[in-house]
C-alpha cells in the first residue's frame, strides 16, 4: 500500500524575491521507493532557468537513487536514470512530469543493484 504525503495549498503570494511552491508530493510505496516531485516557480526567469521553475522529480528505492529529474544552479535542466546523466529540454510542467513517469516506468528498474 502507498503512502502518500499531502502537499500544503501554496500561499498565492511569496515575499519580493522568493520562489513560490507549486507542488510537493511524496509518495512511498510498498516496495520502499519513493516518488518525491517538487516545483518552484522563481520571481524571475534565471540564465539556468529561462522558463522561471525551479523543480526536482525523484525516484528512488533505499536510498539508491533510480532517476531524478532537476535543475541545479549551473548544470541547467538534465535528468539522471540510472547512473546516466543527460540534459533535458524543459517544455512544461505537464511534460516534465509525464518525461518523468515515462522514465519511472522504463528506466526505474526491480533492484537497486541495477542502477
Amino acid at each position: 500500500m502507498a503512502r502518500r504525503t499531502p502537499s500544503r495549498a501554496p500561499s498565492s503570494r511569496a515575499p519580493a524575491g522568493k520562489a513560490t511552491l507549486l507542488l510537493h508530493e511524496k509518495v512511498v510505496l510498498s516496495d520502499e521507493s519513493i516518488i518525491e516531485i517538487v516545483v518552484w516557480r522563481l520571481p524571475r526567469p534565471t540564465p539556468d532557468r529561462p522558463h522561471g521553475f525551479k523543480y526536482r522529480l525523484y525516484y528512488g528505492r533505499r536510498g539508491v537513487c533510480l532517476v531524478r529529474y532537476d535543475n541545479e544552479t549551473g548544470k541547467g535542466d538534465h535528468r539522471h536514470v540510472r547512473r546516466r546523466e543527460m540534459p533535458y529540454e524543459f517544455k512544461s510542467i505537464e511534460r516534465l512530469r509525464s518525461d518523468f513517469e515515462r522514465d519511472v516506468k522504463t528506466g526505474g528498474g526491480k533492484h537497486e543493484k541495477d542502477a
